[in-house]
């Protein structure tokens, strides 16, 4: 019998802290249960732990019940995996065949690179697949083999365009990356003000949105998790300039990936059948890293120079606060929700 003795410290009245090991060990337990490989059990606990190590639950383990939900109703195929559908030179087109998300995406990822480091580019653009979690960590993954990346995903319409009441735009998860020796730069952002994970996670936390993250069913903008999440209308990145770039993103994976667009996303019975880009650039073509490494760096001082507005806080770039969290969380344990791990160990019981 699979032992889950938990040794946590109790944060608030509904976090308790989880060791990654602990998190991990569940996690394989639990996937192997539901009919998963051991070597994808280990790759998607290891995924969904790492993310709940950087402090984004809300892709981490939050997720994993809903996860788990769509195997058991049959929305995503567990021995299903992408597979290359088109060659054309540095560029090619996967089928996910309705597999899990964070496997094709691996899978889809390592391609990317691999075409990165025969021609110098490479993109591989991915349909019919299923919810990557947090994309940041296919961009990290491609950072630490020494490629630059640009990402993006299709969502189920979550957004209202601008000026518009119904939802009709997707968050369209957006990430770049670049390798840095000092700490990779990782970009990972939705299209939204808030992704609608990380509102359930404020939701949770019983705490408010810092800034409006949506409307309310009376058309009013809010910083209420709770009203957000009855219809599920975020507030696009920079207004009408984010709702316009939800709609070209979701043209290029459409185009790209010859793949679902979120208008036919939205007549499914859940978000599935999705489409992704995973576009890479090898570092190894370039003869003047250390020059690009000091380029960065002077990016990155000019920035951190900027006085705060208010005192104590600091500045920082794409990923840095991911890496002060990482260690955190490292030495403390993960903060997570009560409910949530309860959750996670009655369904791996």
């Amino acid at each position: 019998m699979f032992n889950f003795k938990t040794t946590t410290t109790t944060m608030a009245s509904n976090l308790k802290n989880i060791s990654f090991e602990e998190m991990q060990s569940t996690l394989v337990h639990l996937f192997l249960k539901y009919g998963f490989t051991q070597e994808k059990a280990q790759l998607l606990a290891r995924t969904y732990t790492e993310s709940t190590l950087d402090g984004v639950n809300s892709h981490g383990i939050n997720r994993v019940p809903l996860f788990i939900s769509y195997i058991e109703q049959e929305f995503i195929q567990i021995n299903a995996e992408a597979e290359k559908a088109e060659g054309m030179g540095s560029m090619e087109r996967w089928d996910g065949n309705l597999g899990p998300g964070i496997i094709n995406a691996t899978k889809c990822t390592d391609r990317a690179i691999a075409l990165a480091k025969e021609h110098g580019m490479g993109m591989v653009a991915l349909r019919n697949t299923n919810h990557w979690m947090r994309g940041g960590t296919y961009g990290r993954r491609a950072a630490e083999q020494g490629c630059i990346a640009i990402m993006f995903t299709n969502t189920q319409p979550n957004m209202p365009p601008w000026g518009g009441k119904d939802s009709r735009l997707g968050n369209n998860p957006f990430i770049v990356s670049i390798p840095r020796k000092k700490g990779h730069v990782v970009l990972d952002m939705a299209i939204s003000q808030f992704a609608f994970g990380k509102i359930n996670d404020y939701k949770l936390k019983g705490q408010q949105l810092p800034f409006p993250g949506g409307w309310d069913d009376e058309d009013q903008l809010s910083t209420y998790p709770e009203k957000i999440l009855v219809k599920e209308r975020g507030l696009p990145i920079g207004y009408w300039k984010g709702s316009a770039l939800s709609m070209i993103l979701d043209m290029l994976v459409t185009l790209l990936s010859a793949g679902n667009s979120t208008s036919k996303i939205a007549g499914k019975e859940k978000e599935i059948a999705i489409s992704q880009v995973f576009l890479c650039i090898s570092q190894d073509y370039f003869r003047d890293t250390d020059v690009q490494e000091r380029l960065l760096q002077e990016i990155i001082d000019f920035t951190h120079s900027s006085t705060p507005m208010k005192e104590g806080q600091n500045i920082y770039y794409p990923g840095e606060r991911t890496l002060e969290t990482r260690a955190r969380n490292q030495k403390n344990g993960m903060p997570v929700s009560i409910e949530v791990w309860q959750k996670v160990l009655e369904l791996a019981s």
